[in-house]
């Protein structure tokens, strides 16, 4: 094994969790959807766009998240592992196929990016740090937008999502590490004064995305392969709850969702340089592959698609360095369709 003096052993072993997430099992209850091989929808082949990273030496590894298009058209992405120094916030200008560095610091594990629509600013969740903080949106200006506890205990805060007033919802990773139910789904007002938890004990959730509509949350748990729904009220506050899809991931896990114009669920997977399509009602669609070609690369997190349009960027990573693999989406990209 590979020594990593150059990085604290508690970033390290935060950064290893991440990457390295043990699964988890747990049969189907009655009434919930089960996506097969039957019911699978046809292959859309991705193509490769660009590579944005490679394996870092104090790390050992390279994780790309959160791609999101800014006002300016520019695609934002993270790097989860990446030391200070090298870019953990970078901006991909699509059209010239150019890349520059927005932010980089000696703390933070950022594994999410999305621009608020009440402020305009990009939020990033540090997942080591139990913290939100936000940058201009062209970089720089680094602010904390919520730090502490909730309900008595700090989040692992991993994917989040906006709503239409700028509230922010987060995928509370708690006790992913440990391998305990003590995830959660929270709440944060849009001034970061108020926090309220709308579903707990949950088994690693990372996926979060807004439906269509914005009347409720698409989450996954990672450690049990499984989407639910949780349908709102009108004041933010959770109505119900169920388990909505059963993802057969094999050795794969669920990672990110993005949500399309018409509804339709892209489904991250860790572990498989794949994503997997659903509709709102479950029925498998299509999954999204790399060509069988493509060495070294293991996790297809997280997907962009442009908005107005259905060119889509899907994040993909492993040995091979981290990517931008492009296809196109089977609806027009929305702000639901954008990382998180």
């Amino acid at each position: 094994m590979q020594r990593h003096s150059a990085r604290p052993l508690a970033a390290l072993a935060t950064i290893g969790t991440l990457v390295l997430t043990g699964c988890g099992t747990q049969s189907a209850n009655p009434g919930e959807r089960t996506a097969t091989s039957a019911d699978a929808g046809r292959t859309i082949r991705a193509q490769e766009f660009m590579r944005l990273t490679q394996v870092h030496d104090e790390t050992g590894m390279t994780l790309l998240e959160g791609p999101t298009f800014g006002e300016d058209g520019g695609l934002f992405v993270v790097d989860v592992t990446a030391p200070e120094g090298e870019p953990k916030v970078m901006r991909v200008d699509v059209g010239k196929k150019t890349l520059r560095a927005v932010h980089t610091d000696g703390r933070g594990t950022y594994t999410s990016a999305q621009f608020s629509p009440y402020d305009g600013r990009l939020y990033l969740s540090d997942f080591s740090h139990g913290e939100i903080v936000s940058l201009a949106p062209g970089g720089g200006d680094k602010r904390t937008f919520f730090t502490g506890e909730v309900d008595g205990a700090r989040m692992n805060p991993d994917d989040i999502a906006f709503d239409g007033a700028g509230n922010l919802y987060v995928s509370d990773s708690r006790g992913m590490s440990e391998g305990e139910a003590h995830g959660r789904v929270v709440r944060i007002s849009r001034d970061g004064t108020e926090a309220r938890v709308l579903a707990q004990d949950l088994a690693a959730p990372n996926g979060i995305s807004f439906d269509q509509d914005y009347q409720g949350l698409w989450f996954s748990e990672l450690t049990e392969d499984r989407i639910s729904y949780l349908r709102l009220d009108g004041e933010g506050k959770a109505a119900s709850r169920h388990t909505a899809i059963r993802v057969n991931g094999g050795i794969a896990q669920t990672d990110s969702i993005a949500v399309d114009a018409d509804g339709n669920l892209y489904q991250g997977l860790h572990g498989r340089a794949a994503m997997a399509v659903y509709d709102r009602y479950g029925a498998r669609l299509a999954t999204i592959e790399v060509p069988s070609r493509a060495k070294g690369l293991e996790s297809a997190t997280n997907v962009a698609i442009t908005p107005g349009g259905t060119k889509a960027y899907m994040t993909v990573s492993g040995p091979a360095g981290g990517y931008l693999y492009t296809f196109d989406a089977l609806a027009e990209g929305i702000r639901q369709s954008n990382g998180g």
